[in-house]
């Protein structure tokens, strides 16, 4: 399958665990927390594990719908259970009320309404929400869905990603129109992701509703990609792109907070929000 490699997956060794179902949760955490896809002889290369234990090992998570199978029946990447797992972890997380104290901030200073979003298989969800108090506003409350193609947190994610790893979320299904400002063009829609990289946010220029624009950042981590960002929602006919592009300062500093907030969850113990960008 073009564009997959081997990654390097630790020391040998490092999936460990005292019972049977702790080994596998280890496995499970091992895989989930890297964006690859894996291969049972990758897997025990790095690891140790004789190969009949990891090949059971990986049928038992395969078969919970931990683990799924890609269509060359070689690689593995996160399971439809695994992701639901993370989206409920992050949707009913402990540090909710400090999140959305930050966009509740950030709504008063802007009048706009306010998002956090991270990125789950080809879609964005949205793990938390403060609306507008103007009467003319969109509902799209936590847990709901938006294709990635035509997102502005959809786009600034993928703008970190490889080409190959690019390709792949994008090639999940087809590219659905859902306005004339729908950009379905893969080719167009990669250069628009590599000048969202350079810019350090993107826009949603009426892409998913006529007469809705966003923009959104990256909320930062200490990690070398981020699977989470801050958006900014408003009708047209209150605030243009380039309205947008000027409320950028504020939108990154509440990014900028949340990703302490995020930083302390994660001193506190290992997240699952890795896991929801997987294969």
């Amino acid at each position: 399958m073009e564009g997959l490699t081997e990654p390097d997956l630790g020391p040998v060794g490092s999936v460990q665990g005292e019972t049977p179902a702790l080994r596998l949760f280890a496995l499970l955490e091992f895989i989930t927390t890297r964006d690859q896809l894996f291969t049972l002889q990758s897997l025990v290369d790095q690891t140790g594990i004789p190969k009949p234990t990891l090949h059971r090992m990986l049928q038992q998570l395969e078969g919970a719908d931990l683990l799924m199978r890609q269509s060359d029946g070689k690689h593995y990447g996160t399971g439809a259970r695994m992701r639901r797992m993370a989206e409920d972890v992050l949707l009913n997380d402990t540090r909710h009320g400090s999140r959305h104290a930050v966009l509740k901030s950030l709504v008063d200073e802007i009048g706009e309404s306010c998002n956090i979003t991270a990125l789950s298989g080809n879609e964005v969800i949205y793990l938390d929400r403060v609306e507008t108090t103007e009467p003319l506003r969109i509902h799209l409350g936590p847990g709901s869905r938006v294709p990635v193609h035509c997102s502005a947190s959809g786009k600034m994610i993928l703008s970190q990603f490889g080409p190959a790893q690019r390709e792949r979320v994008i090639a999940m299904q087809p590219l659905k129109v859902f306005t004339r400002h729908t950009q379905t063009n893969p080719a167009l829609l990669e250069e628009e992701l590599r000048q969202i990289r350079l810019d350090g946010y993107a826009l949603d220029r009426e892409e998913f509703l006529d007469g809705l624009v966003c923009i959104a950042v990256l909320v930062p981590n200490t990690t070398t990609r981020s699977n989470m960002c801050v958006a900014v929602q408003a009708p047209i006919v209150r605030m243009s792109s380039e309205d947008l592009v000027r409320l950028l300062p504020s939108l990154r500093a509440a990014a900028e907070t949340l990703g302490r907030i995020e930083e302390q969850q994660m001193s506190d113990g290992p997240s699952l929000a890795l896991s929801l960008a997987g294969g």
